[in-house]
């Protein structure tokens, strides 16, 4: 949500050409930066012509400034274009040395000054010769370069050693006399001063003229507007580098996400290499107090230098002493600390330094956050190159280094913790499903049982009742069925394998009242029943059956005696595993781990193709038997069946007559005759009141009525609701679509005369007692009124 909104397209980029493809450097490293653009400035160069000393002392004063104006006006580069200025300056005013100090520090800062960007050039000096001598630097107001800088006014001096504000020691160093000198503020177009020209010692001894102001200060006003197009330039190169370099720090630390100890190392290494500093320090705050540290890694500059550097993937841990006063500080702070003399600041701690031949100098310290903003670590960065401080570039650089360390460390955190949950779940899985699994021996017994035939089982009858069958006739009658439909033959299952599955799947049921192995047997009959009674087994073909009697089998695989619903108020771990569906997906889930246990296998002969489709046909028929998914669809399937249209070569066809037949087996116990439809519907009822009670005592909420233990006495009334909204319509489709399901289409209608008549009756019992609810209220009423007149 805080992402800034981009207000420029890509295209405006087009013309300017500044950004550059990701490119390879040599030690194959795919990096943004891009290569030094000199060859482009020197293209520039090469366009114009330089004149000759001579030709330009020929010229006279309008076409000489022309002549100089156009010989920087191409030039884009501010060394080159500084040292052009002042090899044009020594030719208009006969000077045998010029110097340039461009303004450094902002406006505000105490810290402001003029540095020399080139010295002692000459009218036959290079620019490669002027960037071997060492940088001068005057402070702000300091000599006659200070002066002309602070008063923004031109100073010509004949005789500098005269002159107080001179100063002599210059001359010491560089072991050359001046003399005379002539001083002048380069202006950019407001007005603002950005550097200094300065003119020496003028030919023959003489000192410099007005004429040579006139003619100075006219070129030095074109001069300032180059130079200032020139810095704006080397400032939009410096940021497009500056993004670069991110963008690389970007790259580094979301394609590498293994281990803290890489990223870190990762980061560590660029900070080193882009702030230049001799030692990088980057501390894991302790999560239970804030003010230690749990981990502290070092990078020192002579580590990437050793013969293990190229092969290293993570940091040095705790070598060096930690410096707490600092550190400790920025952690429970969150301040940045910078420090030009560790020496002079009364938090760095000396005694760090004792028995080590190293000394703290400059300090650089800044807090690192993760995404919700709170420090978890601190980075600190020990004595800059060349003595010189850390500045508020450097400081900048970090920050944005500090917040990539920051997403990268969290990240990293957060990686670990997904791995660390796999490796559990993993192991978990591993545990589960030995548990899960059937003993081989009982399998072995299971295999060696005679197994009757469907016609002893009835399994051919809708009207079939397993009250009359132990679990071993269920287990046996579940066989008969597979041997029946010859899915174990097609498949090559092996028997051995399919009775240790059957044993194992019964075992995954829990013992609740109704959503049991009993439940799922039945289930499985009713498609066995309806796929040979109608002949659909030869549409919907033997991939698809075995699908649909494992899905069957299996749809209600540990099932916990609670709905969806309940899963979701209760915010139980498989609500938030699932949010739609959420005991289907689980049910699916646990079958697919059975399926792929050892010894359970009976998938394991088929071929990639004949896996993958029962797969994916046995998650479909499991997610149907979802009501919310059924209500879904359902319309779908009615339009088609009402419309004689159904086509069952079309896919999107066999899967919406897959997944209403997983409904109607689903059910299916309201098809059954009146004994043993009113037994089931008590055993469904006591296990919706259980969940109430649940929901009640623990959840602290009233459950709706079918949960409601105190609205007992409604059951036929709910039961007739259920019939006429759910299972009639759907019932009366599929008497549609086969006069052979005509029978189950006559068990509703059978049933719910019979639910009827219940809930007559009971809505018979309560008028009475309403009516006498009713007398005593007028009873009531008029005593009050009575009591009211009196």
């Amino acid at each position: 949500a805080a992402t800034p909104v981009r207000k420029i397209s890509a295209h405006e980029f087009e013309r300017g050409g500044l950004t550059k493809p990701i490119i390879t450097t040599i030690d194959g490293t795919p990096t943004f930066l891009s290569p030094a653009a000199a060859a482009e400035n020197v293209a520039i160069l090469a366009k114009v012509r330089r004149k000759s000393r001579t030709e330009l002392k020929g010229l006279d004063e309008r076409q000489l400034i022309f002549e100089l104006v156009k010989d920087i006006c191409n030039d884009l580069d501010v060394r080159s274009l500084c040292h052009k200025i002042l090899q044009n300056v020594s030719i208009l005013t006969s000077a045998d040395r010029c110097s340039l100090f461009l303004v450094q520090g902002d406006k505000e800062s105490d810290n402001r000054c003029l540095v020399s960007t080139l010295f002692d050039v000459n009218p036959d000096s290079t620019v490669e010769e002027m960037e071997e001598k060492d940088e001068i630097r005057i402070p702000w107001g300091s000599g006659i370069v200070g002066y002309t800088a602070k008063c923004g006014t031109m100073v010509n001096i004949p005789d500098a050693y005269q002159d107080e504000r001179f100063n002599r020691e210059i001359d010491g160093m560089t072991g050359y006399k001046t003399r005379s000198m002539l001083c002048m503020p380069i202006k950019d177009s407001s007005g603002e001063v950005i550097g200094v020209a300065q003119v020496i010692n003028k030919h023959e001894g003489q000192a410099f003229t007005v004429n040579d102001e006139k003619v100075f200060e006219s070129y030095l006003q074109f001069c300032g507007i180059g130079l200032k197009n020139a810095q704006l330039y080397e400032r939009s190169q410096l940021e497009v580098k500056r993004n670069q370099v991110l963008l690389d720090l970007a790259r580094i630390i979301f394609e590498e996400q293994s281990t803290i100890e890489q990223i870190v190392y990762r980061i560590m290494t660029h900070t080193q290499s882009l702030l230049q500093c001799e030692r990088v320090q980057v501390l894991l705050v302790h999560e239970a107090s804030q003010g230690t540290f749990s981990r502290v890694f070092d990078l020192e500059v002579k580590d990437l230098q050793g013969d293990d550097a190229e092969n290293r993937t993570s940091p040095f841990e705790s070598r060096f002493p930690i410096n707490i006063g600092i550190t400790g500080h920025v952690a429970m702070t969150g301040e940045t600390v910078c420090i030009v003399d560790a020496y002079q600041d009364s938090k760095f701690d000396q005694s760090v330094d004792e028995h080590t031949a190293f000394c703290h100098k400059s300090i650089l310290c800044m807090p690192i956050r993760n995404t919700a903003a709170k420090i978890v670590g601190v980075v600190q960065l020990i004595n800059k190159f060349d003595n010189l401080p850390f500045t508020t570039n450097d400081e900048n650089f970090l920050e944005a280094f500090a917040i990539f360390c920051g997403m990268g460390i969290h990240n990293t955190h957060m990686y670990e913790k997904a791995i660390t949950a796999m490796a559990k779940q993993k192991v978990t899985l591993e545990v589960l499903s030995y548990h899960a699994a059937a003993p081989k021996e009982e399998a072995l017994k299971l295999m060696k049982t005679k197994i009757p035939s469907a016609q002893a089982f009835r399994l051919y009858d809708f009207k079939f009742d397993d009250f009359s069958l132990d679990d071993d006739g269920s287990l046996k009658a579940c066989l008969r069925m597979f041997l029946d439909l010859d899915l174990i033959g097609r498949f090559h299952i092996e028997y051995d394998v399919l009775c240790r599955w059957l044993l194992s799947v019964k075992k995954n049921y829990r013992n609740v009242t109704y959503h049991n192995w009993r439940h799922a047997f039945n289930v499985a009959q009713m498609m066995f029943a309806i796929i040979t009674t109608t002949q659909w087994w030869k549409v919907l073909g033997e991939l698809e059956c075995l699908a649909l009697l494992v899905a069957c089998l299996c749809h209600d695989l540990d099932h916990r005696g609670t709905n969806n619903s309940f899963q979701i108020k209760a915010s139980s771990p498989l609500a938030q595993l699932y949010t739609t569906s959420t005991m289907e997906h689980h049910h699916f889930d646990q079958s697919v781990m059975i399926l792929n246990s050892y010894g359970n296998q009976i998938l394991g002969n088929c071929t990639p193709d004949e896996y993958s489709r029962v797969i994916s046909v046995l998650e479909d028929a499991i997610l149907a038997t979802d009501l919310a998914v059924y209500f879904r669809k359902r319309g779908g399937f009615f339009n088609v069946v009402r419309a004689k249209q159904y086509d069952l070569s079309k896919e999107e066809t066999r899967e919406q007559l897959r997944g209403m037949m997983m409904t109607i087996c689903d059910v299916a116990a309201i098809t059954k005759p009146w004994p043993t439809q009113k037994k089931v519907a008590e055993l469904v009822a006591g296990e919706f009141f259980e969940q109430g009670d649940i929901e009640k005592e623990e959840l602290n909420i009233t459950p709706m009525d079918m949960m409601n233990r105190e609205k007992k006495d409604e059951l036929p009334k709910m039961q007739v609701l259920f019939i006429d909204s759910i299972c009639m319509p759907v019932y009366e489709a599929f008497a549609d679509l086969s006069p052979e399901l005509v029978p189950l289409l006559d068990g509703v209608q059978e049933n719910r005369r019979q639910w009827q008549t219940l809930a007559d009756e009971a809505e018979r019992k309560q008028k009475p007692s309403n009516n006498n609810n009713n007398s005593k209220k007028n009873n009531n009423n008029s005593q009050d009124k009575s009591t009211a007149t009196g």
